[in-house]
């Protein structure tokens, strides 16, 4: 009895655990044919799911730069409109497998990853939208501060689509 306890117990821990790595919600796709190279530089965070890191935060930017080791750096920058102060997080990006799926895991914090899913983008490469490891992530980025309603639009049908609720996004504001 005291086995068959123990084993339950293993088996439940190893399936939490393989189910905690996975880096992409249940029916999200990752891009395919994504060009690492088109997608480095600034982006303008239009719209998010507020989470602890970014509470408060406006003018929000994510700046993303190839390193020498192949890995990518992440910067990403905020203005806290309570406290009247500029926030920055500096971490690194690095691809699950193969780099032309859009599947990375970001870390900000040692060795501890969250998943970074490009699940849509257009051929221009200037609006994405973003899923994290879970249906609690979620982000739409552009090249300018604006995004056209027709990809807006797209973005939060194709989010709905796969599970997310989205009326909980907040539009970020840009000076």
């Amino acid at each position: 009895m005291k086995t068959t306890t123990l084993l339950t117990i293993i088996l439940c821990s190893m399936g939490l655990f393989l189910k905690s790595c996975s880096t992409i919600p249940p029916g999200a796709v990752a891009v395919r044919s994504f060009d690492k190279e088109k997608y480095l530089g600034k982006w303008y965070e239009i719209a998010r799911f507020d989470f602890r890191f970014e509470k408060d935060l406006n003018n929000t930017t994510a700046f993303y730069q190839l390193r020498e080791d192949g890995l990518i750096d992440v910067t990403n920058r905020g203005y806290n409109y309570v406290k009247k102060e500029w926030k920055e997080a500096n971490g690194k990006a690095k691809f699950v497998g193969d780099p032309t799926v859009a599947m990375l895991k970001v870390s900000f914090f040692g060795p501890f990853y969250g998943g970074y899913n490009v699940i849509a983008l257009d051929d221009e490469y200037k609006y994405a939208l973003i899923a994290g490891s879970s249906l609690e992530y979620l982000w739409i980025l552009a090249r300018e501060k604006t995004i056209p309603e027709e990809i807006k639009t797209a973005y939060v049908k194709k989010a709905q689509e796969i599970g997310f609720d989205t009326d909980k996004l907040i539009w970020v504001e840009h000076d």
